[in-house]
């Protein structure tokens, strides 16, 4: 073989080597391998994005696993009860994939709720607990969610939320106000199926309320300030 024949196969091999590495980079999803800081690819624009749906902050959404990417996978570890590494292996993504909604059907469609839908709930959330714990923050979006599937209420989050008289945000106009973060984190959490008010369709705060209706629904729990009832 000669020495041209030579090259233009070691150039055809490093072409094909080449293709491969991008080919998969191309079709890598969130989930295929361990994500570390220095980590790039589609994958990693993926995870800032779920993160950053969550409100949880990591930069400029750029594919590039770095510090700031890395001190919001370490948050959101921590506040989820996971192994706080920094890495991202399938504890962490099959945690943000179902916080985010990809829940997905036998036919592979994907399901959950429109972004304007969260982000009405994530407002409702900021106007009404801010300031609560976390975890009274999901129970306050929880109820909304409660509401929806009961027969007592719309079945839509927006006309929930803006049923005449149901919540003081709307008449007062808060809940035009931009939602803090971990009202985000809440709405997505309880949107993803978590219920500490475990069914509440109710909820009060006990030093500010003299509604007797609202008093005399069954009590489930207090949150912080809050109590939820049925």
């Amino acid at each position: 073989m000669s020495l041209n024949s030579r090259k233009a196969l070691l150039l055809g091999v490093i072409f094909l080597v080449v293709l491969l590495v991008v080919s998969s980079l191309s079709y890598a999803a969130l989930g295929d391998r361990l994500l570390a800081r220095g980590s790039r690819g589609p994958e990693v624009t993926e995870l800032q994005k779920r993160l950053q749906m969550l409100g949880y902050v990591v930069g400029p959404i750029d594919g590039i696993f770095g510090r700031q990417t890395e001190a919001g996978v370490r948050l959101f570890q921590k506040e989820h009860g996971l192994a706080v590494d920094g890495l991202v292996g399938k504890n962490t993504v099959r945690e943000l994939k179902r916080l985010t909604g990809q829940t997905v059907t036998t036919g592979g469609k994907a399901v959950g709720y429109k972004n304007s839908d969260v982000n009405l709930l994530a407002r409702l959330v900021s106007a009404e607990a801010k300031g609560e714990p976390y975890r009274g923050q999901v129970a306050v979006a929880a109820v909304v969610l409660n509401r929806v599937k009961s027969s007592q209420f719309p079945n839509s989050i927006s006309d929930v939320i803006y049923q005449p008289g149901a919540f003081s945000p709307v008449a007062n106009g808060q809940i035009w106000k931009e939602p803090v973060s971990s009202a985000i984190k809440a709405a997505n959490e309880a949107l993803a199926g978590t219920d500490p008010s475990y069914g509440a369709l109710f909820f009060f705060n006990p030093a500010k309320t003299t509604n007797k209706y609202i008093w005399s629904r069954p009590q489930i729990i207090q949150i912080g300030n809050h109590i939820f009832a049925r």
